[in-house]
Formats: C-alpha cells, sequence, structure tokens
C-alpha cells in the first residue's frame, strides 16, 4: 500500500515586487512541479504595497496535485536593523567593546517599532512585545548595534 502523497514545504527569501522565474524562484519550484510564473505574478502583486526590493521570507506549500499557496513573513530581522541605521552591514566584530567594531546606536523606540512589524507575523503573534524587543535587542547586538535608551 502507498503512502498517501505530502505536502512540499519550500523556504525562499524573494525581494518584494520582484520575483521573476530566474534562481532561486524558478528553480527551487520548478522541481517540484510547480509553475514559477503563476508563484511571480502572485507574489508581486501580493507585494505591491511593499517598497519594491525589500527581502520577505516566503514559506510555499505545495501540494500533490502541484496547486500552492504561500505564507509571506515579516522581513529579516537584521535587514530591519540596518534600514533602520541607514548603513549596508553590521560589524565583522561585534562583540568587542572598542568604538571602530560598533555599526551604530539604536534607540529603543527603533527597536519597539522593529518589534512591531515582527509582531505582525502569526509565528510571533502569541509572544509578548518584551520577548520580541529582547530578541531585536540580541540580533543588535550580534550585528555590533548598540542600543541607547
Amino acid at each position: 500500500m502507498s503512502q498517501p502523497a505530502k505536502n512540499i514545504l519550500v523556504k525562499l527569501i524573494v525581494s518584494a515586487g520582484q520575483a521573476a522565474p530566474s534562481p532561486p524562484v524558478g528553480p527551487a519550484l520548478g522541481s517540484k512541479g510547480v509553475k514559477a510564473m503563476d508563484f511571480c505574478k502572485e507574489f508581486n502583486a501580493r507585494t505591491a504595497s511593499y517598497k519594491p526590493g525589500i527581502p520577505i521570507p516566503v514559506l510555499i506549500t505545495i501540494k500533490p496535485d502541484r496547486s500552492f499557496s504561500f505564507e509571506m513573513k515579516s522581513p529579516p530581522t537584521g535587514y530591519l536593523l540596518l534600514k533602520a541605521l541607514g548603513i549596508e552591514k553590521g560589524s565583522g566584530q561585534p562583540n568587542l567593546l572598542k568604538p571602530a567594531n560598533i555599526a551604530g546606536e539604536l534607540s529603543l523606540k527603533h527597536i519597539y517599532e522593529i518589534a512591531k512589524i515582527k509582531k505582525a507575523d502569526s509565528r510571533h503573534a502569541s509572544l509578548n512585545m518584551e520577548g520580541i524587543v529582547k530578541s531585536v535587542i540580541g540580533v543588535a547586538k550580534s550585528m555590533g548595534i548598540n542600543v541607547v535608551a
């Protein structure tokens, strides 16, 4: 007796409004029997309100009949922190307390705003804001970003 076919999960990070059937989208979906163009059209329509180019994590569920659905997450915390600072990347040696290793400073207000964006994710909905804020601060520290009151 054969096993019933299972759903396949594909995780990708796609730029808002810029999904195209080229790598990484095309090969990831094409190898699973899904038309990448169908995903791209729907993804671009759903991200039309975003600033183009923002990286959006996407969880795509592909059913045995090759139909699919997808859930979009909020942009990665590191991306949001760098955008708030207006820089391209964090510190290469973040945990050394030397001025040269500090990528920048953000206020707790900035951290709270980023936490509010993360709270909108379904996977963070059950978490309290304090926990999300602490998580964002942890990511900031790992990138060499000082959080000031």
